[in-house]
């Protein structure tokens, strides 16, 4: 069967059964879009910014455990989607992103709309190719997804010139890829896992620190159960979020730079540390000198023997699949019975933790006449149950959600973690919604990220996507005005937004549905009709929220663990 490269793109694309492809048309890839027009197996969604189609096919991805994919033209198409591309290779997510070029014989000359794709984006991708002949077309796009998907997932970005989309050749979709350079562990060494076995049966003071590679390997099922018949204490990083129930008592709550009191002192006064999914970032564990001042035995599991021992020194490595290896710890504890739920050491250190938990370290002044973005968020998990699939902007309110919404599912946290990109909030939500049709998706932003794609709002009203909007609205880029106040002497240079819209009116004005709430009394009622009797209609509710709030608990840069501020009388 003889195709152009066009025909190829789009039956690649219906052949790994990608239902929704995100993105934006452009000179060089309008053969691909006019193949696009001719068949409905592959639903396109026009965003209003590249940037927006990369955020919204990460969403697909991280809530779904798909490969998001998305489409741009050359040049500024690329330079737009970049952001986004380095987003998802951040949080380690699967995409697949393909891009426009000009004319094989065009390359080099300046072309319009030309840049060097491949050399722009290699720094922020899993790989990348660039396709100069149509006979290798699907077999590259058949290597991105392969890619994209295994070992440590991340972003594969496919450049075709626009020459190879008009060409035409036989057409044959690989079954299987074999590359010789590429060829992931994923099962553990079943000697190291022994090792770290017969550590963990003798921890007298155990802890175990999770991460978002539990999510991404699907392990929350297994890690619940490796808990539970520990009785062992559990943290998580931002990421990681869900995988174990929050609601659980054996969850301390997220660790690190906005982490609970009881999960850093846990953390940091541990006897045996077992590391899942996790990468120790600066984030999570502070300085790194002050985190080795206390002995400890750390067990490392992950796909990526890069990350293991790269900034903490680890005594027993294993590398491979998160949920293979809880599998297998799981079974081989079930075997010899172990359970050390009831021993003495355990009962002491839980008592030690329940200790600091006394210091009700995430409790705050509800206030009378201002709303407290805390509240906020405590109400939203009450109206939705705890159930909603929750997208963050970055800043204040982002640590607020992760800290005050008890997620009790993988896969319902959806922000970005280790790029800390403003804008993602909307895109993110388009792209939960699309790939999870009928769910509550809200968004959880403040007034200086929502305007970084709020453009998207258009996106939404064409394709009735009715996410939910609550934009945490304190008048300042509030994580930029705390580190003012505490780091530089309270100067606020450039943090006040001194000309925001009428958000309520910008709402409605792009079609939607737009509520101010700026009473405590007034917050519930306006969530409750957002989830129920505008259920079928994007809300935009803008909440004016407390100026002078701040995320407590804080760990300074350069400070340990347990060097926390827990409220202004630290300061």
């Amino acid at each position: 069967m003889e195709l152009t490269g066009a025909e190829i793109v789009v039956r690649c694309l219906q052949e790994e059964g990608v239902e929704h492809l995100f993105g934006y048309p452009g000179g060089a890839v309008l053969y691909i879009y006019d193949e696009l027009f001719k068949q409905e197996q592959v639903q396109h969604i026009l965003v209003r910014h590249e940037q927006a189609a990369v955020h919204a096919a990460d969403a697909y991805s991280r809530s779904s455990n798909r490969v998001g994919v998305a489409l741009v033209t050359s040049g500024p198409g690329v330079t737009n989607a970049v952001t986004g591309i380095a987003t998802a290779y951040m949080d380690s997510i699967p995409l697949v992103i393909l891009t426009g070029q000009v004319p094989t014989h065009a390359i080099g000359e300046d072309a319009f709309q030309e840049c060097d794709a491949v050399g722009i984006t290699r720094p922020c991708v899993k790989h990348n190719f660039l396709v100069k002949d149509v006979k290798h077309l699907a077999e590259t796009i058949k290597k991105a997804f392969h890619i994209a998907s295994t070992g440590r997932p991340g972003p594969v970005l496919v450049d075709i010139p626009k020459d190879v989309t008009r060409e035409r050749c036989g057409y044959e979709y690989p079954k299987s890829v074999s590359m010789r350079s590429y060829n992931p562990v994923t099962k553990g060494h079943q000697g190291q896992i022994k090792k770290a076995l017969q550590l963990i049966r003798g921890a007298e003071r155990p802890m175990i620190y999770t991460g978002g590679g539990v999510i991404l390997s699907n392990a929350s099922e297994e890690l619940r159960q490796f808990v539970d018949r520990l009785g062992f204490p559990c943290t998580s990083t931002l990421m990681g979020l869900g995988a174990y129930p929050a609601s659980d008592p054996k969850f301390l709550g997220m660790l690190g730079m906005h982490g609970t009191y009881e999960a850093n002192m846990a953390m940091q006064h541990c006897d045996v540390l077992l590391a899942i999914g996790a990468r120790f970032d600066d984030r999570v564990i502070g300085n790194p000198k002050h985190f080795a001042q206390n002995p400890r035995r750390i067990v490392h599991i992950d796909i990526d023997p890069s990350s293991i021992s790269k900034r903490v020194r680890v005594d027993v490595p294993i590398v491979g699949d998160v949920r293979d290896t809880l599998s297998t710890m799981n079974v081989l504890l079930e075997g010899d019975g172990a359970s050390v739920s009831d021993a003495k050491p355990l009962a002491a250190w839980w008592q030690q933790i329940e200790e600091w938990r006394t210091r009700q370290c995430l409790k705050y002044d509800l206030g009378v006449d201002v709303v407290k973005p805390q509240y906020v968020i405590e109400k939203l998990w009450e109206v939705t149950g705890g159930d909603a699939f929750v997208t963050s902007d970055v800043g204040q309110h982002q640590m607020w959600a992760a800290q005050y919404y008890r997620f009790d599912k993988p896969r319902r946290w959806i922000n970005s973690g280790g790029l800390g990109t403003m804008g993602v909030g909307l895109p993110f939500a388009m792209g939960v919604l699309l790939a999870n049709p009928g769910a509550d998706v809200v968004c959880v932003t403040g007034e200086g990220s929502i305007q970084m794609c709020i453009q998207e709002l258009s996106t939404c009203r064409q394709y009735n996507l009715p996410v939910k909007i609550v934009n945490l609205n304190n008048r300042y880029l509030g994580m930029v005005r705390q580190w003012q106040e505490i780091e530089y002497g309270g100067r606020y240079s450039h943090s006040y937004m001194d000309a925001l819209p009428d958000f309520v009116a910008l709402a409605e004005a792009y079609g939607h549905v737009g509520i101010r709430v700026d009473r405590p009394e007034d917050v519930e009622p306006a969530l409750r009709d957002a989830f129920g009797k505008y259920k079928d209609r994007l809300v935009f509710i803008d909440v004016i929220t407390d100026q002078t709030e701040n995320v407590w608990p804080m760990v300074q840069g350069g400070k340990g663990l347990t060097e926390m501020l827990l409220g202004s009388v630290d300061l």
